[in-house]
């Protein structure tokens, strides 16, 4: 069997090997049914169990009540991206962004299409490699909904807290780099949303989590499948789901409920992250590009001193079985991404070739 390597891509991102070998066998026969879980209808009582459990499992790991509904929807991110202005948007109102990368420029850009957008901050003078300060937002009370991007994939910066919104704005958070990375306040949020390539499961599915009576008050002059309050009145069986991506994220919850839960996650994610961190602060070669106090523990990104040696070090810790460490096309430089599943050995592993390469190349 190929032996596995240490996976720093940014997505499809590593899953936990306890939900790959899960899957390895549902693939063959579902709980003994003699049928792989790519092939029970998703009407029938095995995989309603399965979105079940993994709909409780979703509500215990982040404390959602009863206000939220929880959906599994297709599309990604991207696809909440239009969804949510084509829901609450219109004529006469106006959504707040904040502007801290690629992705939250994406947003906004399809914002657009259906209303007036607001930008509250932006940390794009400095090629977002910090965040706005709760002093630096303006939020404007009335707006339809304030949005903002938890953790930024690319930049590699974090929101350590959840912002301040005027009272009675609904929030909105797109966290699909840090979802269940750390303990959520949900009832803070009017909606949070995330793609689950990065720490729930595979591409093309999002977890939507909104409260009930925003799904009230969305437009209801829109396709079926672009109704949020379609799919939480059909338990998000509207059309047939990616059934597969959902019993994936279904065990991807088993897993994290093992590891202890949010909080275990957070310190988990701390300790990686510092491993990494300390040794960029005191290299002589490699540097991180956020501002410190805006550091992500998901995405780590980091330049070396010449373009030349960047590329010699990405070829060399490819060939080292350090796959995944090319930054973005747009900023360059190198990433690590060190989502939940990411093993603590694997930080370490990186490290101790960083000081090698460093140590060859002085």
């Amino acid at each position: 069997m190929t032996e596995r390597l240490f996976n720093f891509s940014a997505g499809p991102a590593i899953l936990p090997e306890p939900v790959l070998q899960s899957a390895q066998s549902a693939l063959w026969a579902f709980e003994d049914s003699g049928i792989g879980i790519l092939e029970h209808s998703h009407r029938g009582a095995l995989f309603s169990k399965v979105i079940e459990e993994t709909e409780a499992n979703c509500r215990k790991l982040a404390g959602i009540s009863d206000d939220y509904e929880v959906l599994f929807l297709q599309g990604g991110a991207s696809t909440q991206f239009f969804m949510i202005p084509m829901s609450w948007l219109g004529e006469g109102k106006t959504a707040s962004y904040v502007n801290t990368g690629t992705w939250s420029n994406k947003a906004i850009k399809e914002a657009k299409l259906y209303g007036d957008v607001h930008v509250a901050a932006s940390s794009e003078d400095k090629n977002f490699s910090y965040l706005p300060t709760e002093a630096e937002i303006q939020w404007p009370a009335g707006a339809a909904y304030a949005h903002y991007t938890s953790n930024n994939t690319i930049a590699g910066t974090q929101f350590a807290g959840t912002p301040t919104v005027p009272e009675g704005v609904p929030l909105i958070c797109d966290a699909s780099s840090d979802i269940f990375s750390k303990p959520i306040d949900v009832g803070a949020h009017g909606m949070i949303y995330a793609g689950a390539q990065k720490n729930l499961g595979p591409s093309g599915l999002a977890l939507v989590i909104v409260r009930k009576d925003m799904v009230e008050t969305a437009k209801q002059e829109l396709p079926s499948m672009l109704q949020y309050r379609v799919h939480a009145k059909t338990g998000s069986c509207f059309n047939t789901p990616p059934t597969f991506g959902i019993y994936i994220m279904g065990e991807v919850f088993k897993w994290i409920l093992e590891q202890g839960g949010l909080d275990a996650m957070a310190k988990l994610n701390e300790s990686k992250a510092a491993i990494l961190y300390d040794y960029l602060d005191e290299s002589a070669m490699f540097r991180g590009t956020a501002r410190e106090s805006d550091r992500s523990l998901m995405n780590i990104a980091f330049r070396a001193t010449s373009e030349e040696l960047e590329a010699q070090f990405i070829k060399e810790a490819t060939a080292a079985g350090l796959p995944g460490l090319k930054g973005h096309r747009s900023v360059g430089g190198m990433r690590a991404s060190t989502y939940n599943a990411f093993p603590a050995k694997g930080v370490t592993f990186l490290v101790d070739f960083m000081k090698s390469f460093e140590n060859k190349n002085k």
